[in-house]
């Protein structure tokens, strides 16, 4: 046995010894997750518990220098103990990466060892009570001569390395070349469909990015039926690339509403080179709109804002300003505007090495699990509303017992911090007026950036007082 396949056989012994009748974390929903039939806006469990998706995109494991796989795997297990300890519940990955891909020599061909390393890292989500959003491809091109966009050409579905088609289009329309993929999902359908560790199915990582003139949304309305067959206890869904110009709102609205599409998902970034205007601005506020953009299709279903952050223009690569980012303003907002907006869950933040590890940013994510810890989305049947105020961007969800707001500095945000090096300044006597108050109303405040709640003096016309703060406060109202 080589010495390579010996280390993952290793871990994966350690894994299965470590979460031998684990039990999940108290306070982490069990069971498969559903869409609510409570309010098919939000997620539950089967067993009728409400799901939060609170986490990030980490799409393979960490890179260690002179490291094998089991080091990566262990490495993982160190990131996934501080996601669960900060309140996270869910993260995603690519199947189609590197350190997991299956078809390593032939298209069709599923090698063993890639898919015990699948099996790892789902068996340290568990141990740690994390759901596992699964995307099964990310590839573009599969031109062997192409060099363009090298991370995302897979060559072994081209005729000349023994596979199907000649491009992406001839893939995605030969019958040939749909029956192995479907083969692909019988596979994993087999090894992984009765996992409640699984939150759900991706069939591809922004399909409308591919290359040539094939039809993604034709390939993926013949795909969704076929991936609601083989994982019935499973979510299914699809993602396009990210909502920065006009252009897409078409695109996206026909892509959310095929049948089978259990998540409305769209990606958004911060970026100074988008056409659209608004991916330059606060990140509070593009994330917001990306929500507000999918409502307004009535989908029916949950949003998620799947991927967002910041990066250089065009995606050139990672947000360079992310250094002066010690604090997590990025993350702060990628987090809390999209469920603040109406989304089932917070928001999920890419470059998850470039700046959520590299600034030790794991305590952001504690700041939005505690603010909506014990919430129950699917019985409030909340409705997201905007707060007008002089100084403050009030993001305001009234539920049927529970209403609550997040409210952000308008004078501070990247541009401010990072950019002019302005720090947050402190704000002090300020007031929210979020309407009359229920009788007997329990009115408090949470400042998640220093982990603090308060209780809150409140007229009975609603207007609450809140205590100084930096940045963003939230306030929640409950009914005995």
């Amino acid at each position: 046995m080589s010495t390579r396949r010996l280390s993952l056989v290793l871990m994966a012994m350690l894994v299965s010894a470590t979460t031998r009748g684990f039990e999940e974390p108290s306070g982490v929903p069990h069971g498969f997750v559903r869409v609510s039939p409570r309010d098919s806006r939000y997620f539950e469990t089967d067993d009728g518990r409400a799901f939060i998706p609170i986490g990030m995109n980490l799409i393979y494991p960490p890179y260690v220098k002179g490291g094998d796989a089991a080091a990566r795997l262990a490495a993982l297990d160190d990131w996934l103990g501080k996601l669960a300890a900060n309140g996270c519940t869910f993260f995603r990955v690519w199947l189609s990466n590197d350190f997991y891909e299956l078809e390593t020599k032939h298209a069709g061909e599923y090698d063993p060892e890639q898919a015990r390393r699948i099996d790892a890292m789902l068996a340290l989500a568990r141990k740690h009570g994390l759901k596992v959003k699964m995307t099964i491809e990310h590839f573009r091109n599969i031109d062997p001569k192409s060099t363009r966009q090298t991370w995302a050409i897979k060559t072994v579905h081209h005729e000349s390395k023994g596979g199907l088609a000649t491009s992406m289009a001839d893939w995605m329309s030969k019958p040939e070349a749909r029956a192995q993929f479907i083969k692909k999902l019988e596979y994993l359908s087999a090894r992984y469909r009765d996992d409640p560790t699984i939150f759900g199915w991706e069939l591809w990582n922004e399909m409308d990015a591919v290359s040539g003139d094939g039809d993604e949304l034709e390939w993926t309305r013949a795909m969704l039926p076929e991936l609601r067959r083989l994982f019935p206890k499973q979510l299914a869904m699809q993602s396009f690339g990210s909502f920065d110009n006009e252009g897409k709102r078409p695109s996206y609205r026909r892509m959310i509403a095929l049948p089978g599409n259990d998540v409305a998902q769209v990606h958004r970034y911060l970026d100074l080179g988008a056409r659209m205007e608004l991916c330059h601005g606060p990140v509070d506020v593009l994330a917001a709109d990306a929500v507000r953009e999918l409502i307004d299709a009535k989908p029916g279903k949950p949003v998620l804002l799947a991927e967002s952050g910041a990066v250089e223009p065009g995606h050139s690569g990672p947000f360079k300003l992310y250094a002066e980012d010690k604090d997590g303003v990025i993350l702060h907002d990628v987090l809390f505007a999209p469920f603040f907006a109406g989304a089932a869950g917070s928001g999920q933040c890419w470059h998850w090495d470039h700046y959520v590890a590299a600034n030790n940013l794991w305590r952001v994510f504690k700041g939005f699990a505690q603010a909506v810890q014990g919430l129950d989305p699917p019985a409030e049947r909340f409705e997201p509303m905007r707060v007008e105020h002089p100084s403050l961007r009030v993001y305001l969800l009234r539920g049927t017992k529970t209403s609550i707001a997040w409210c952000r500095d308008a004078a501070s945000d990247w541009r401010a911090e990072l950019a002019q090096k302005r720090p947050a300044a402190e704000l002090a006597g300020l007031s929210v007026d979020l309407g009359p108050l229920p009788r007997g109303a329990k009115v408090r405040t949470y400042d998640p950036w220093r982990d603090r709640w308060a209780e809150a003096s409140a007229t009975d016309a609603g207007r609450i007082s809140l205590p100084a703060f930096r940045r963003s406060i939230v306030v929640r109202v409950e009914t005995p």
